[in-house]
């Protein structure tokens, strides 16, 4: 399978995932992860600090925990996915709540599909997610085609 480009991303059967969760939804993630426990601990699990915190602490899982969201977490995950160490991330964010670092919000999540990456913002999406076939499986990840971007001219130089 290629894309425009050509290009793929092999992604192994073990995943790497971020996970992130606002406030008012940290306790949603946590009984997410808690519920699907024995298939996350087979993956490599990365998340922001009070949430990686959370989720050893509450869950057992052993997490590489990265700063709180607000303090650079969320765009510490944002490079991780640039520069393809992320394979999909879990994202509960809070729809209803003004969130102080609303850009690196919305900067991880355009990241996200910038790099073509599987993203669950709520429960329904992160369960049929973690259910598909390609969870233990390898997959074929497209990679967009940047090149007239990168090749751009660029004036006032």
């Amino acid at each position: 399978m290629t894309g425009p480009s050509g290009r793929t991303l092999e992604i192994e059967p073990r995943k790497r995932i971020g996970l992130v969760a606002h406030d008012n939804k940290k306790r949603d993630l946590v009984e997410w992860a808690r519920y699907n426990a024995p298939l996350l601990m087979q993956h490599d699990l990365y998340a922001t600090g009070t949430t990686g915190t959370l989720l050893e602490r509450e869950v057992g899982m052993t997490v590489t925990r990265l700063q709180s969201g607000p303090l650079g977490g969320d765009l510490q995950i944002g490079a991780m996915i640039a520069d393809g160490s992320i394979d999909f991330l879990v994202f509960f964010w809070d729809p209803l709540e003004p969130q102080p670092h609303d850009p690196d919000v919305k900067a991880l999540l355009r990241i996200a599909v910038v790099w073509n990456i599987p993203v669950a913002c709520n429960r329904a999406t992160a369960d049929f997610m973690i259910a598909s076939p390609l969870m233990t499986d390898g997959y074929e990840r497209l990679l967009p085609d940047y090149t007239a971007h990168v090749e751009r001219p660029i004036s006032g130089t």
